[in-house]
């Protein structure tokens, strides 16, 4: 895989905790463009590694190249201003501002300006057209004008997603994306997410396997902080180990994955 085609790799990465080894050895390559699922039971180091990617931890040893770049001792405002952007597992958007405006927060920090909660609020009417445009890309446009604590939940991760893209992700991390969630939303943050990364690569934790089988381009599987197995959903439905790991059948790892 030439330097190009690699957006992100890991090589060695390991953290340790007192002793506890939360992630091992983990050398990782992510594909430009590509959707690449980290699945594993839990417990199995995918949050530690995400945390690792995104700088809320340093590594014990090993690097992180992004870009062709070591990014391994940056900060976490270093890293998210190359366009490293990562979505969390619990809704994080401002409960008692309107949709629209949770979007403009995330557009002014986009643009490294301040809050100017000071300033005339038609200061940030330029604003408007690009969240707009963001809140038609996850089907959120029509409730522009609404509280964003009274949207149901999926609605509120179609709205996280809307934030995220505002700052411009190159790689958007993507923890849990669907979890609480039910059939219907985890129906509709799928196919958003399938349609957000036309433009750009998405690294995502989740543990529902018919997501994954429907999105993801690439499947590393983590255990004890170490990758198992790698490939596309069909070769690595298939692997005795990820099969065991995920308790002992077939059926088992598609039930214990959900």
């Amino acid at each position: 895989m030439s330097a190009s085609e690699t957006i992100l790799e890991t090589h060695d990465l390991l953290k340790e905790f007192k002793g506890f080894v939360a992630v091992n050895g983990v050398s990782l390559k992510v594909k430009r463009g590509e959707i690449h699922a980290l699945i594993g039971p839990n417990g199995a180091g995918k949050t530690t590694f995400f945390n690792l990617l995104t700088k809320f931890l340093q590594p014990t040893a090993g690097t992180i190249v992004y870009n062709g770049v070591d990014i391994t001792a940056e900060s976490p405002a270093q890293t998210a201003r190359r366009g490293v952007v990562r979505s969390f597992q619990i809704s994080a958007v401002f409960p008692h501002l309107s949709v629209l405006e949770n979007v403009r927060v995330a557009l002014q920090r986009s643009l490294g300006t301040s809050f100017y909660f000071w300033r005339s609020e038609r200061s940030l009417d330029r604003l408007n057209d690009r969240a707009m445009q963001l809140l038609a890309e996850v089907g959120l446009e029509h409730l522009a004008q609404a509280n964003t604590a009274d949207l149901p939940y999926g609605s509120k991760r179609a709205l996280e997603l809307a934030t995220t893209l505002a700052l411009e992700p190159e790689l958007m991390l993507l923890d849990e994306p669907t979890q609480g969630m039910g059939h219907e939303d985890v129906s509709r943050v799928t196919q958003l997410i399938k349609k957000v990364s036309a433009q750009r690569t998405v690294l995502m934790v989740e543990h529902n396997m018919n997501v994954i089988s429907s999105i993801a381009d690439t499947i590393s599987v983590l255990q004890r902080g170490v990758v198992i197995a790698e490939g596309n959903y069909a070769s690595v439905s298939r692997n005795p180990q990820v099969i065991e790991a995920y308790m002992g059948s077939a059926e088992a790892a598609l039930e214990g994955a959900h």
